[in-house]
């Protein structure tokens, strides 16, 4: 028998973030670089899920959802965005965001189609259009801003594109997509009858009076936007993997049918704690907000004195960084001496982009920590000297 990998598996490499938080567990570092709280979920959340179990809600959900739970999404995204959404045809709910990622690539690809993405990009955007059978297409988001060219962008879309994956607030920079970039996208979508899929799932997490605007609610997009969300960021659940995709119900059709053969169905007590998370008043997002605010300055600070060139984020809980003048110019390189030496985890830049060289000059760390992991993450970075 001969025993190979699929050409597709070939073609990526396993997570170079969760690879980097196995290191840090070896090396005993301080771990800024996967993104996940190590604070405590709303008390209010951890009960509701208690008292689930404790009614015996421990059997399957319906495939796409439970009710309590696609209502209670609906109801919020349109108490937010003023835009209606079915419950019955319009949502499912899924193991995660990344599972309604790939359900919604695998539900609208066909080999030969094309995906546009922006790159630095979140890791699992290429293979999952790859798992899919389509070509990945990257356009640069430029620092310091990370500003795209529209020029760029327009070459990107071609008669074999069917889709753009868009991420805002973005996953590695920060960036939060503006109205006018966002209708930028729009008109191409609509020039090329292509999809829009949007990675929505900072669309709390923001600063300095940036907003989060939705591509579902620009005229003409609700009807080619798949809006793809979860709990884990904003309710500090990663481990849950509860997530969801809003679509048109034709789209939607398809993504069940998928979602049905790749998990079933996401854990059901959860789904029933997700529905009463969602009904938290806005003194809870608001608190949120203010609380990685406080975070963010803090990295900033101890950043801009260890000696790394910062981009400070407009959204989610990331700061994307430049070595140069700390001498390094291979980040895995660095990366690796920065958690087997300095005892701080952080992920490669190169890990974000198609090209490795673009990012051979960042870093990127997460803020989502409590205060006793930052305090110790400045005291070990104090030990970090430009390399000669």
């Amino acid at each position: 028998m001969s025993v190979r990998s699929s050409e597709k598996a070939a073609r990526f490499t396993e997570s170079v973030i969760r690879e980097m938080t196995r290191l840090a567990h070896l090396h005993q570092a301080v771990n800024l670089s996967q993104g996940f709280p190590d604070f405590a979920a709303p008390e209010e959340l951890k009960e509701a899920a208690r008292a689930a179990i404790g009614a015996d809600v421990n059997q399957y959900a319906i495939t796409w959802g439970s009710k309590s739970l696609r209502d209670a999404i609906a109801g919020k995204f349109e108490r937010l965005y003023g835009v209606p959404v079915d419950p019955e045809r319009e949502i499912t709910v899924t193991c995660g965001s990344t599972e309604a990622m790939i359900a919604a690539l695998l539900a609208v690809l066909d080999p030969g189609d094309e995906v546009v993405s922006f790159e630095p990009f979140y890791e699992n955007y290429g293979p999952d259009a790859i798992l899919s059978g389509a070509t990945p297409r990257f356009v640069s988001l430029r620092p310091p801003d990370w500003s795209f060219d529209p020029d760029e962008l327009a070459r990107a879309f071609s008669g074999r594109t069917r889709a753009i994956i868009v991420n805002t607030p973005h996953n590695p920079t920060g960036k939060v997509f503006t109205r006018e970039e966002l209708e930028t996208i729009a008109a191409l979508c609509r020039e090329h009858d292509a999809l829009c899929i949007t990675d929505e799932i900072y669309e709390h997490i923001l600063y300095g009076g940036a907003r989060h605007v939705p591509m579902a609610t620009l005229p003409g997009m609700g009807e080619r936007t798949i809006t793809i969300n979860g709990m884990s960021k904003t309710y500090s659940v990663t481990g849950w993997r509860v997530g969801w995709a809003i679509a048109p119900p034709a789209l939607t059709a398809s993504i069940r049918k998928v979602h049905d053969f790749l998990t079933v169905g996401a854990a059901a007590p959860l789904q029933e704690a997700g529905a009463q998370a969602l009904a938290l008043p806005d003194s809870y997002y608001e608190g949120l907000a203010a609380g990685y605010a406080r975070r963010r300055e803090r990295l900033l600070g101890t950043l801009d004195r260890a000696g790394f060139k910062t981009y400070p984020p407009g959204g989610a809980y990331y700061v994307m960084t430049d070595t140069t003048d700390l001498g390094w110019e291979d980040d895995v390189a660095f990366a690796r001496y920065l958690v087997e030496t300095i005892g701080v985890a952080v992920v490669p830049g190169s890990s974000f982009y198609l090209d490795p060289r673009r990012g051979a000059r960042q870093v990127r760390f997460a803020f989502c920590k409590k205060d006793a992991t930052l305090d110790e993450a400045e005291r070990r970075l104090q030990r970090l000297r430009p390399r000669t």
